[in-house]
């Protein structure tokens, strides 16, 4: 093949380069220099004068040995500005009216100057005040505020400026910086005067000016509620949590805080959902089951989460992907099973989940049988202990049948033992698991109830154990040895006698629900029946709730009385020798799985009756009046499976 003139020269020029890059005269390549960065940290501060921040610098992500520190570009700063020493430590000025800085270190050698770090000094004679924003909850407000270091926030509001309610106090950044609380407890579509308290590490108290905040509609249809209270008898202080199924439409709202007027002051807006159930978490946000019962009384799949007031998911755990860790991990997971969770979570300290799931499982002669899991979840990496009743508890013992053979409707973390409580409705048992944090075997340490493992000593067995019950509540202040229980005792078909006649039948008295209160000696297997709170003749053939509250009243929910179709209540009851009732709430139309007293929607906080009236002042009283009932509900009765 003939080269052409042009491809003849490109082939020399070829040569020649290959002759330069492989020949005895080939050069180096040419190093490439890496640019110097200094960098400062902390990146911002807001601190009050006279108080300190440590900086640090860097040189490319290391440690500079010989920083040059300035101040507004002044080489160790001044009494004007503050000073800063060759570590680093910045002091602002005591007295001062400068209120930013900046921080920067220097190489003068080299010519080089880090990026500025800002130091905000926090004037008390004239400091920006905060800002109140909508968030996706029409009824939460967000105040959010620039606070010194070692400063506390928190927000007082009302309908007028009595205020009357306050939040949680919270602190400012360690370095000082933006303090955002939710401010919830408002009633809808109304006016809210808030004002944020800053509380210095000096002991001083600064009052933010008054803002005013309209509450939004609630998105849903509302529950009916009824509210009687008796003349010269004050409720205990708090709200009401109610954890509602609303059968019909599905359109009501069901997971609700309200004040002790039935007024709505919280909600989370998860309808078709319903909490199942829904709890108040240390750190100030809301856990809850979002799943519910369906038409024929069965738990439908539940999305587990942790929701902050303005209804921000934090954690969301969804029941595929529950029951694909539960494969994962080696939990025994068949065509059939079907986890379910429902009825109860609990956080422990550790942050980790315990959750109550049901799960399906064939049986050999009995077909499909529904039990319980117990899990450990941890937020993080899945389940590290589980726990199922398969195991446990024999079919053979079937009070309820076996179809449905256990119906865990409770679990109560023991910190004396670190064991778990977990109540087995279809057992007629309350029992303790051995768990100790994650450590224990599973084995069943003792089954309280009729031919359980305690002996009553002083009360009237087997009346008076428990049927059917929900809610456990350790009283404390033990929770192992010796120690005091109560929980809501159904009754569901109650023995009434050593023959093992059944409550309701032919001959037999009718059956009632009753608030028991024991005191257990996990030793000697005895159980002292303390009080029987008894309400017959009521007769709630599922759910309920029951708890001492701060004044010592009891509360109890009675969510499906047979002698009051469709009308779940709550009331407040003394304990003296003839209780009186404090207060009741009639809900209609809707089940209370569970209704209780929480003092407030914040940790640590308490609002009084007082109070809470204060706040509400301004607007009009809850009418108290049941309207007619009406459509299918009013003959038809709940369609909860007891």
């Amino acid at each position: 093949m003939k080269l052409g003139r042009v491809n003849i020269l490109l082939v020399g020029i070829f040569l020649a380069a290959t002759v330069m890059n492989f020949g005895c005269g080939t050069s180096s390549p040419t190093a490439t220099s890496v640019p110097i960065t200094l960098n400062v940290s902390p990146s911002s501060a807001v601190i009050l004068p006279g108080q300190t921040v440590q900086f640090s610098a860097t040189e490319n992500g290391a440690s500079l040995s010989k920083p040059t520190w300035q101040v507004n570009k002044v080489t160790g700063g001044n009494s004007s500005v503050g000073t800063i020493s060759s570590s680093g430590l910045y002091t602002a000025p005591a007295n001062s009216g400068t209120t930013s800085v900046q921080i920067t270190v220097a190489d003068s050698a080299r010519k080089l100057q880090s990026s500025p770090s800002t130091v905000s000094i926090f004037q008390q004679n004239n400091f920006q005040g905060g800002t109140v924003a909508s968030t996706k909850n029409a009824l939460v407000a967000q105040y959010t505020i620039s606070a010194p270091q070692g400063a506390q926030v928190e927000v007082q509001f009302g309908t007028t400026t009595n205020y009357g309610l306050n939040t949680w106090t919270q602190p400012a950044p360690d370095l000082g910086g933006d303090v955002s609380i939710y401010v919830a407890g408002m009633r809808a579509s109304s006016t809210y005067h808030i004002r944020g308290m800053m509380h210095l590490p000096n002991g001083d108290t600064l009052m933010d000016a008054d803002q005013t905040f309209k509450t939004g509609a609630i998105s849903g249809d509302l529950p009916r509620f009824a509210i009687q209270q008796t003349s010269g008898l004050e409720p205990a202080a708090g709200v009401e949590m109610l954890n509602l199924f609303e059968e019909v439409s599905k359109t009501q709202v069901t997971a609700i805080v309200t004040d002790l007027n039935g007024n709505i002051i919280w909600y989370d807006p998860i309808q078709p959902n319903e909490p199942f159930p829904m709890k108040l978490l240390p750190n100030g946000h809301i856990l809850l089951i979002s799943g519910g019962i369906n038409a024929i009384g069965e738990a439908t799949a539940g999305v587990i989460e942790e929701i902050d007031l303005a209804g921000n998911i934090i954690f969301e755990l969804k029941q595929p992907d529950l029951q694909l860790g539960l494969s994962n991990a080696g939990f025994p997971i068949t065509s059939e099973s079907f986890v379910v969770p429902n009825h109860d979570i609990q956080e422990l300290p550790n942050g980790h989940l315990i959750i109550l799931a049901s799960i399906n499982k064939t049986l050999s002669g009995l077909g499909l049988v529904q039990g319980n899991v117990v899990i450990d979840w941890d937020p993080q990496s899945g389940p590290v202990w589980t726990w199922s009743t398969f195991d446990h508890i024999s079919p053979s013992r079937a009070p309820f049948g076996t179809a449905d053979l256990t119906h865990g409707n409770a679990v109560v973390y023991s910190p004396d033992d670190g064991n778990l409580v977990v109540s087995l409705r279809n057992q007629d048992w309350v029992i303790k698991i051995n768990y100790q944090n994650g450590a224990g075997n599973g084995d069943i340490l003792w089954r309280l109830g009729p031919g359980g493992d305690f002996t009553m000593t002083n009360g009237n067995a087997p009346l008076q154990w428990n049927y059917g019950q929900h809610y456990p509540v350790l009283l404390g202040p033990n929770t192992a040895g010796i120690f005091p229980i109560m929980f809501f005792d159904n009754g569901n078909n109650r023995l009434v006698d050593t023959s093992n006649d059944v409550c309701g039948t032919a001959g037999q008295p009718a059956c009632y629900s009753s608030v028991p209160i024991f005191t257990l000696d996990e030793n000697a297997k005895t159980a002292n029946l303390v009080q029987e709170n008894s309400l017959a003749p009521a007769y709630s053939v599922c759910c309920g709730s029951t708890n001492l509250i701060s004044n010592g009243d009891l509360e109890f929910d009675v969510a499906a009385d047979v002698n009051r179709q469709d009308v779940s209540y709550i009331k407040e009851m003394t304990r003296d020798s003839t209780p009186q009732l404090v207060w009741e709430m009639s809900i209609t139309d809707q089940l209370a799985y569970r209704g209780f007293r929480i003092p407030s929607l914040y940790p640590g906080v308490t609002w009084t009756q007082a109070a809470i009236a204060t706040a509400g002042a301004a607007l009009p009283a809850k009418p108290v009046q049941v309207p007619p009932l009406k459509g299918a509900k009013a003959a038809g009765g709940f369609p909860y499976k007891p």
